[in-house]
């Protein structure tokens, strides 16, 4: 019989088809990774004209051989994870999750909630009352992006939105949590510490917690809450600021690991 030979493009090209193929009426699944993926990263810059406001973001997508630009990354049904950074984190920042997650089959889009012209975050005071502007005006960029995105990436699955965030950035997904629990179906923090966790099983809410900065009163739910509403909380020995870029490649791969399971099992 005579041997037939594809050539690589061909035999990367079928792999890719089999691991983008999904049910329509069922939650995503993290792919296995791909050697012969690539991420390809488009820096934007939005603004939502109701608030004459800019929104700095980058799109994290997985792409095949080439980083050639084209129209097909946009017809193909994933999950759409949004990153929220901590405080004056760069929406370039935090890129150690965004690629594993693209990696693996999400798209990602990180953004950039603070400006150069605006005020600075307050650090004493009643921090919640004080700190409560600063996070609507994140959850007001996270329900404008989402909004612009199904126009410009009409395919994503947009049922089961992850939100993830570090920091005070955790705190603007968590305060959506609390305000809009129909809006992500998944809801990861990396120590936020001001905004409570809401007391109930929707959204799924998982969080990862430093080895230096505790947080607030009645942020974190009781060893009770969390088996009552199925919230998982862990702790790892990276600490608070070091989450956002600075940490070792193997803190980095502990989260990324966690994070990955979570979305993996749940």
């Amino acid at each position: 019989m005579k041997k037939i030979h594809l050539p690589l493009f061909a035999v990367i090209f079928i792999i890719y088809s089999c691991n983008t193929t999904k049910p329509a009426n069922k939650p995503f699944k993290p792919d296995v990774y791909i050697n012969a993926a690539v991420v390809r990263v488009d820096t934007l810059t939005w603004v939502d004209s109701s608030r004459n406001r800019v929104i700095p973001i980058a799109i994290y997508n997985r792409d095949y051989l080439t980083n050639k630009k084209d129209e097909q990354h946009k017809n193909i049904r994933k999950p759409l994870v949004i990153l929220n950074p901590g405080y004056g984190g760069t929406r370039e920042g935090y890129r150690y999750i965004a690629n594993n997650l693209a990696i693996n089959g999400y798209l990602v889009v990180t953004i950039q909630h603070d400006l150069s012209t605006d005020d600075s975050l307050p650090k004493t005071g009643d921090i919640y009352k004080l700190r409560k502007p600063f996070w609507d005006r994140g959850v007001k960029s996270v329900l404008f992006v989402t909004e612009k995105l199904k126009k410009e990436y009409p395919k994503l699955d947009y049922h089961h939105i992850i939100l993830i965030g570090h920091s005070n950035g955790g705190d603007i997904a968590m305060l959506i949590a609390n305000e809009y629990p129909e809006f992500a179906k998944t809801v990861i923090t990396l120590d936020n510490r001001r905004v409570p966790f809401p007391r109930s099983s929707s959204p799924k809410i998982f969080s990862i917690r430093s080895g230096d900065q505790p947080a607030d009163p009645n942020v974190l739910p009781s060893a009770e809450g969390q088996e009552r509403y199925g919230i998982k909380i862990v702790k790892v020995a990276t600490k608070h600021n070091d989450m956002g870029g600075a940490a070792t490649d193997a803190e980095k791969k502990e989260i990324n690991d966690y994070i990955l399971d979570f979305l993996k099992n749940n």
